[in-house]
């Protein structure tokens, strides 16, 4: 049945691709594509259909053999798709797909992608017409023969009109699956209708810039880009020149411990081999696919600029890529920063500054503001090791060389929060000056715990704790004397002799990291609530997580915590219901529909222990860590009831009066109709970003009424817990 239903929508793409394509159509994976007025600003071109008409003599643009020239009528005018390369700069694709380029001054329609074939513009009020300035900043001008041409002249030789026009080639891109429009909030003063994903990484990418000058994340261990200004073409190709032929060179071989595994590296438009949630190392965050959550109702993110270094290093060495950087905060840093560059992108798509549906928020008002207007508010966050550049060398003798002091935190904390960062992890995979990370892996992270400090983990027995009362996740790991696949592998080789040849033995049964908050770490948790920072509790040490609830407590009120993945080395009921009483929030890893309903009877039993009525709503969002090696949920399998597509959403006995006046929304099956390739949530689980929207149909099915409104007051919950956070440190 399943190759009847891929040779089904392989058929129906072939002829739908053989009927050829508009920016017209209602089918278009762009946003607002269609035939649109006149523009009235630089930006409001995009996605348009148009015609480039001379003001010099009032004729228009056609392709003549490679060249362009001026000379047509408006009825036989080329037909250019403005596909939008960043804020006020195109891509200009003429209806034979071939792109306007500048070459050594002279104006050719070129079949690839470059930067010579992107144009900025610039409007003059007073003419109400357009210049375009190439990559090397020549004017497009029109000579005396006719000629498109490039050069420092001025007047009306480079003066332009957009005209609209009909039948251009839509450029490529990603279809979202979901063509009505999403829902807007009730107001700044009502709760915000929408879930939340507290923990991802839409930083992540193998280029941190739009202008492709930056470098990779990860050392080039993830493959792809958020956004290219190419388009999805080149944001999502081939990976073999990251990946290696046949995926041989695949960091995922590393974290995966499979040293000899491979796979098809075919990106856009077949994927055959990814996006898939087992392979961690592609990237999964497209723009487009997660707008197509969005447009689902995600209304709150929060996107982490992460980095581990020592992993960093060994993506170096199997994507090639010996010079990029693997600095904790400066990577992290830069992935914040390329996050504003992915928001002026989407503006760009829809028109101009502010105008897109990711936003950047940097207050709980803001938040408020955002999500209620229909958009997606944007957290950034920091989730490092080496966090204020806090690393740690241990010495021999039990001594240890600390990288940072109280003067580096508070400088570090400002400059974050004057780049907009509001949530801070203290503690990541390694150790740090800070303290102790969270034992979660026995083998491989214990190894670069090592690369990074020079030292493996020292352990100690876990603290008891009541096992038979639902926890968040069992606390410590068994210890591995051998890494998995160790031998004749070279990556084994260099693991053994970085440790001399020698391994630590560790006793048996599941041991904790024996470091916990140092007097350094205790002293920059205090730092980041005098800021009013969000502080997430995962990744500490299972013993430092009880330290940290100490600190929070001895303020009044108590100050509020997260823990926003499956809070790695531990969390049991005890810590819960301390973080619950303090007004904290705990959200899972983002599983399936049936994971998500079965955390929801954990998240009942917590808060009647910490005493939470009724006046604090159910609520239960989600950590996806997409781009995070984390890895994703699979089918729901067995007898579970399947996805119907397509679904509606908003619609039906199971949303509630909660959902009053907020209009039915269509969720189709995610398709590319150049390819067929086609991803349903029952075969192959969370395969990337988009298929989120399909996990909204999942928790309807496992939960009904109940799942969907807790999963829809998450974003109201996070904002309330930023808010006691927040405004304990700053001004309402």
């Amino acid at each position: 049945m399943k190759a009847q239903l891929s040779a089904l929508f392989l058929t129906t793409a072939a002829l739908l691709s053989a009927c050829g394509g508009s920016s017209s159509s209602s089918t278009s994976s762009h946003s607002d594509a269609g035939v649109q007025g006149a523009p009235q600003t630089r930006f409001a071109m995009a996605n348009g259909c148009y015609a480039l008409q001379s003001s010099a003599t009032q004729q228009y643009a056609l392709i003549d053999g490679d060249s362009l020239r001026i000379g047509a009528s408006k009825n036989s005018a080329e037909g250019f798709f403005m596909q939008a390369a960043g804020l006020g700069r195109y891509l200009l694709q003429s209806r034979d797909q071939r792109l306007v380029s500048e070459n050594g001054g002279a104006v050719i329609a070129a079949t690839e992608a470059s930067d010579n074939a992107i144009w900025t513009v610039a409007r003059d009020a007073s003419s109400k017409t357009f210049s375009l300035q190439s990559h090397n900043g020549q004017t497009l001008i029109v000579d005396s023969d006719g000629q498109l041409s490039t050069g420092d002249a001025s007047g009306a030789a480079s003066q332009f009109r957009f005209v609209p026009a009909q039948d251009c080639s839509d450029y490529p891109e990603m279809p979202t699956g979901i063509a009505d429009a999403t829902y807007k909030g009730r107001g700044v003063d009502q709760a915000i209708v929408g879930f939340a994903d507290v923990h991802t990484h839409m930083g992540m990418s193998s280029e941190m810039s739009l202008a492709g000058d930056v470098g990779p994340s990860a050392g080039g261990a993830l493959y792809g880009e958020v956004v290219h200004r190419f388009g999805v073409s080149h944001a999502l190709k081939d990976c073999a020149d990251f990946h290696g032929p046949n995926g041989i060179r695949d960091g995922n071989n590393v974290i995966s411990a499979n040293p000899t595994d491979n796979h098809d590296t075919q990106g856009w438009p077949s994927f055959v081999d990814w996006p898939r949630r087992d392979y961690l190392t592609h990237q999964v965050m497209y723009y487009k696919w997660v707008e197509r959550a969005w447009k689902a109702g995600l209304r709150l993110m929060v996107n982490h600029g992460t980095n581990i270094a020592a992993l960093c290093r060994v993506g170096q060495i199997n994507a090639l890529r010996p010079d990029a950087d693997c600095e904790d905060m400066s990577v992290a840093v830069k992935q914040v920063q390329y996050l504003y560059e992915v928001q002026d992108y989407v503006d760009a798509q829809h028109g101009g500054p502010g105008k897109g549906w990711y936003r950047i928020v940097k207050s709980p008002a803001e938040a408020r503001e955002v999500a209620n207007d229909g958009k997606l508010a944007v957290v950034l966050g920091v989730e490092v090791a080496q966090v204020f550049d806090c690393g740690v060398t241990m010495l021999p003798g039990g001594q240890e060389q600390r990288r940072c002091d109280q003067a580096q935190i508070d400088a570090e904390i400002q400059r974050l929060w004057d780049m907009g960062v509001r949530h801070v992890y203290p503690y990541h995979d390694i150790d740090s000056s800070l303290g102790g990370a969270g034992i979660f892996s026995g083998d491989v992270m214990n190894m670069l715990n090592f690369m990074d400090t020079g030292a493996f983990w020292k352990t100690t027995e876990c603290r008891e704790y009541d096992a038979d009362k639902p926890m968040v996740r069992q606390p410590g790991a068994e210890m591995a004397t051998a890494i998995p696949g160790s031998g004749d592998d070279p990556l084994s080789q260099a693991f053994f002799a970085a440790g001399g040849g020698t391994l630590p033995l560790y006793p048996p049964g599941r041991r904790c990291n024996a470091r916990d908050v140092t007097d350094l770490g205790k002293y920059a948790l205090n730092a980041l609530m005098d800021r009013g920072m969000v502080i997430d509790i995962d990744h500490a040490a299972y013993h430092s997580k009880d330290i940290m609830l100490d600190e929070a407590e001895k303020r009044s009120p108590a100050y509020p915590m997260a823990s926003s993945h499956n809070a790695h080395g531990g969390l049991t009921s005890d810590q819960a219901v301390r973080m619950l009483k303090a007004g904290g929030t705990i959200y899972p890893y983002k599983g399936h529909g049936g994971d998500h309903t079965a955390f929801i009877e954990k998240l009942k039993f917590w808060r009647n222990e910490a005493g939470v009525g009724e006046e604090r709503v159910l609520a239960l969002g989600y950590g996806a860590d997409a781009n995070g090696f984390g890895g994703h949920s699979g089918p729901r399998g067995g007898d579970a009831t399947p996805v119907n597509y397509p679904f509606t959403l908003f619609s039906g006995d199971d949303w509630g009066p909660m959902f009053k006046g907020i209009a039915p929304l269509k969720v189709d099956l995610l398709q590319i109709p150049e390819s067929g390739k086609f991803w349903h949530i029952d075969e192959v689980g969370m395969a990337h970003y988009g298929l989120v929207a399909d996990f909204v149909e999942e928790v309807r099915l496992e939960g009904g009424r109940e799942a969907l409104e807790a999963l829809y007051n998450s974003a109201e919950d996070y904002v309330q817990m930023w808010e006691r956070a927040y405004y304990s440190a700053n001004d309402q």
